[in-house]
């Protein structure tokens, strides 16, 4: 089976679950279980070829440009993983069938965890550090989820929300750290990346680089300070807690440290800061554990002190170590999700979690008790179960550690947490299954049935079977992922005996003495209670606390609401960072000279400046500003058109007609004059930087007019390539159909969605609202002339309306060739209908009205959208054009270019945007009545207000 099906079964699966609830919970378990299985299966075929060394890929070049590849590649260290992921995630799937309550939303929280699952598969096969980096948010996103799946439970939205935020965080650092990898590299692909150690360490970047990676592997899998968002996701269901902290999510920090093992290990940098933070965490989490009464609270400290124990064994370096860390991952992943599932079990019939409240359960729940027994054993490290063998190679590996030249630290707290891990091991033995029976459980304990003690039972019978036959049962994929993981082939001795040696005898320490803590038990939680000690949920919540009212600070100082301070912020950073520039730049000799200016052209700026002037004069009245704008616009036209752009002289002054019709009724609904808001002093203030900005960009564009390029810019490869790449001699459209055409598809998309929103906009507002009934109500304030419609004008508009749609429809065709196009088309045929409304009134435009707006934009995306996918029956890029000669009899040889359908589809779009949000503003526009107040000073108290009277 492909690995690009492997990782696709979970997130296709997904739907299914939630579909099929309807026909009942086993139907909806049965589709989260066969899709599971189903690429349990997949990956197991590949099992022979990894486990002879061999490595499998799927490529495919999704954005190779910048360096975005789908590309899975599968190896030794991927296949563990997958399995664990697909192997316990089946058990998960049987498990949770049993567990849920028939008020719990099982189809909801089996499509959570196949988009979880989906995630872990992709972390693990993934050959794309970008792609990885998706499947990487995807699983932070996916677990808040799972962790939050009781939405009624407080607790359990802080322990989304806190594994979100941690993890979020840690994943933003772990992004930059990639970036900066594949940077090094020279590629995005693992494959490439792994074979580049001696490029990566001799760089400057890499201490940067693993920093920031570390820190996404760290927060990820709990390791400290960030270990205190864990044991607080646990209050999801036990499901999700026996699949996230044993095998899965936990476990991706762990899978990405051993991933990157091959480039990033072996340097000082990395022992100290991978050794330190695993073995603190070790020690931390196992004591913090002993002193847990939360049954879940017990193994989530215990979890988070064993992934302190296999980063440790990573961070060492050494390949008998990376073996260690693999075997344990292993181990790991069988023992605690089985004690996570018994905790569950214990929880679900005695109605309770609490230590201090259970006791006796071995004869009310045998087969569990056997369960938790076996599966705490392995935890605590007794022989002949599989923990035992891990912990003895962890111990050995301490041996033959120094930390800061002293071969002491490492193994004295490495056995201390040994310790500690023996001593909550047999504690949830102890206080949980033996003692007397108590007669105030809860609710009557009792085993459930088969189906929910199945899966934890195989789990334990798997922790006795690899502890006896570890070499032969998995000693072939832990030699297979400790390949991959070192790059190397370490030798792999999986056995119960390894003499007596240093590990043992420190293994029989920890043993007896997790015993002897134990036994002193309740004094040492005397002690510990009285210790004063730091919370690290009370710290993460005034952390949280600082930072969102430092955040509510800063957002209110600088989005206040006033556009001004906005335009402020902008205009002085922008003159900053241009001076800085300009200071610490060179500057080079001017090599043009200035030309001559016409009479024409300084007549043309005169009238810029005066309409300028007088614009910041009388802006407060703001249909003089809008006339004035208009002014404005004008004269940039004839600039355009002065230095020979005839397209874009075209197209402004189409958008002005267009734009300053639009404007005069959007200015209907708002006061005439702009109230005074600001100062004097703040004008002049403002009048300042504004003059300096513009001085400023004045000079850059004269530096720019008066120096020649050093390299050649890319208009003459336009000017080169116009009519052989694109079949036409007017460049400007060219580009905007064929070089730049998925840039223009984006923009009548966009314009397309703006006309939406402004139709919308007036649908839900303007219809039902005290503006309406302003509009409805209001009186001229000038005396009109009785004629609505005068004669004259509609005659001409009528008679002009035919020619007006030719000119559009000449400026259409000619303008591959010659100054014109779709969008300038579509602009005049815009106003030609516009002329019409203007003319003889919204209603009787609006009855002639045969095809909806709506529908006009819809079709000229789909057309253009056709056009481009077009190109791919060509094996083309999508939206590249073809072109070429055509004789139809009687008419002469023309040339015709697909790039006409694309520019069909935005003439389209740009007609069918304009009259929408025209048609959108305009029905509002004006009714004649008898009140004259103004909807921003109606009173909102007033009910009156919001409708218009019979009267009216």
């Amino acid at each position: 089976m492909s690995l690009f099906l492997i990782a696709a079964l979970p997130f296709l699966g997904a739907v299914f679950p939630a579909l099929l609830i309807r026909a009942g919970r086993n139907a909806s378990s049965s589709a989260a279980g066969f899709t599971t299985l189903l690429a349990f299966i997949g990956l197991m075929l590949h099992a022979p070829a990894i486990l002879r060394g061999e490595t499998i890929q799927a490529r495919f070049d999704w954005l190779p440009g910048l360096g975005l590849n789908a590309n899975f590649f599968l190896d030794g260290l991927g296949f563990l993983f997958a399995t664990l992921i697909l192997g316990i995630g089946l058990l998960i799937i049987l498990y949770a069938r049993f567990y849920l309550s028939r008020q719990d939303p099982m189809g909801q929280f089996y499509t959570y965890l196949l988009l979880f699952q989906g995630a872990m598969v992709g972390i693990v096969t993934s050959d794309n550090i970008l792609l990885l980096l998706i499947f990487w948010e995807l699983t932070s996103l996916s677990s808040f989820l799972l962790i939050g799946y009781w939405k009624h439970l407080p607790a359990g939205r802080q322990g989304a929300r806190m594994a979100l935020t941690v993890t979020g965080m840690g994943g933003l650092a772990m992004i930059g750290g990639m970036l900066i990898l594949g940077n090094i590299a020279g590629s995005y692909d693992l494959t490439v990346i792994l074979q580049n150690k001696e490029l990566i360490q001799a760089s400057p970047l890499y201490l940067p680089a693993l920093i920031l990676i570390l820190l996404g592997c760290f927060t990820k899998s709990a390791q400290f300070p960030f270990h205190f968002w864990l044991p607080h996701a646990m209050a999801a269901p036990t499901p999700v807690s026996a699949y996230l902290h044993s095998a899965t999510m936990v476990k991706a920090g762990i899978f990405l440290m051993a991933r990157m093992w091959p480039v990033l290990a072996g340097t000082p940098e990395w022992f100290y800061i991978v050794t330190t933070a695993g073995l603190v965490t070790m020690v931390i989490g196992a004591v913090i554990a002993l002193f847990k009464d939360d049954l879940k609270a017990l193994l989530a400290f215990s979890t988070v002190s064993h992934l302190g124990l296999i980063t440790m064994l990573l961070g060492f370096g050494t390949k008998a170590a990376a073996v260690g860390a693999v075997f344990h991952i292993i181990n790991h992943a069988t023992f605690k999700a089985a004690l996570f599932m018994s905790a569950g079990i214990v929880d679900h019939e005695a109605h309770t979690r609490d230590i201090k409240r259970l006791g006796g359960l071995r004869h009310l729940m045998p087969v569990t008790f056997t369960i938790a027994l076996v599966a705490s054993l392995s935890m605590a490290g007794i022989p002949p179960l599989n923990g035992f063998i891990s912990k003895e190679m962890m111990l050995e590996e301490t041996t033959h550690t120094y930390w800061l030249n002293s071969p002491y630290v490492i193994p004295v707290l490495a056995t201390l947490a040994a310790l500690f891990s023996a001593a909550y091991s047999f504690r949830y033995i102890a206080h949980v299954f033996f003692g007397a029976k108590r007669d105030d459980y809860p609710a009557k304990p009792h085993d459930p049935g088969f189906g929910m003690w199945a899966a934890p039972a195989f789990l334990v019978i798997l922790v006795v079977v690899i502890g006896l036959f570890s070499g032969k049962l998995v000693g072939p994929v832990v030699q297979a992922a400790a390949d991959a993981v070192t790059g190397d082939h370490p030798k792999v001795y999986l056995k119960l005996w390894h003499g007596l040696n240093p590990a043992l005898y420190m293994s029989m320490i920890a043993v007896v003495g997790g015993m002897i803590l134990l036994a002193f038990h309740r004094q040492l939680e005397a002690i510990w209670n009285a210790l004063p000690r730091p919370e690290a949920k009370v710290l993460f919540d005034r952390l949280i606390a600082a930072v969102t009212v430092t955040a509510d600070r800063i957002t209110a100082g600088l989005h206040n609401g006033s556009i001004t301070r906005y335009g402020l912020i902008m205009v002085l950073f922008t003159v900053g960072i241009s001076y800085m520039a300009f200071a610490t730049g060179t500057l080079s000799e001017a090599t043009r000279s200035v030309q001559s200016v016409g009479i024409l052209p300084v007549l043309g700026w005169i009238a810029l400046v005066v309409a300028v002037v007088f614009i910041m004069q009388h802006h407060r009245k703001r249909l003089i500003a809008l006339v004035l704008i208009g002014v404005v616009g004008l004269i940039v036209s004839l600039g355009f058109n002065y230095f020979s752009a005839p397209d874009l002289a075209l197209t402004q002054i189409s958008v002005e007609v267009v734009t300053i019709i639009l404007l005069l009724l959007s200015l209907n609904f708002m006061p005439k004059d702009t109230p005074i808001d600001s100062p004097a002093s703040t004008r002049i203030r403002d009048g300042i930087i504004a003059s300096v900005a513009g001085l400023g960009v004045g000079g850059l564009i004269y530096a720019l007019m008066t120096r020649d390029f050093a390299a050649e810019t890319i208009s003459g490869f336009h000017l080169a390539n116009s009519y052989k790449g694109g079949g036409g001699t007017n460049v400007v459209n060219v580009i905007l159909v064929d070089f730049r055409g998925f840039d223009t598809f984006g923009e009548i998309i966009v314009l397309g969605i703006a006309a939406m929103v402004i139709f919308a906009l007036t649908e839900a507002v303007l219809s039902r609202s005290r503006i309406r009934g302003y509009l409805l109500t209001r009186k001229p304030d000038l005396p009109q002339d009785g004629d609505a419609h005068p004669l004259m004008m509609v005659v001409a508009t009528r008679v002009m309306m035919p020619v007006a749609l030719l000119v559009a429809a000449y400026i259409f065709f000619r303008g591959h060739n010659l100054p014109g196009g779709g969008f300038i088309a579509g602009l005049i045929a815009a106003i030609a209908i516009i002329m019409q409304y203007m003319a003889s009134g919204f209603g009787w435009a609006t009855e002639r009205q045969k095809i909806q707006y709506h529908a006009i934009i819809g079709s000229g995306v789909l057309i253009a959208a056709a056009t481009g996918m077009g190109a791919w029956f060509n094996d083309k890029p999508f939206l590249t054009s073809a072109f070429g000669y055509i004789h139809w009899a009687p008419l002469e040889e023309f040339e015709w270019a697909t790039a006409a359908l694309f520019d069909l589809g935005v003439f389209l779009a740009v007609v069918g945007a304009v009259l929408l949000a025209l048609e959108s503003l305009a029905r509002f526009a004006w009714q004649p009545g008898i009140t004259s107040e103004h909807p921003m000073d109606i009173n909102p108290a007033r009910d009156d207000a919001a409708e218009p009277t019979k009267e009216a």
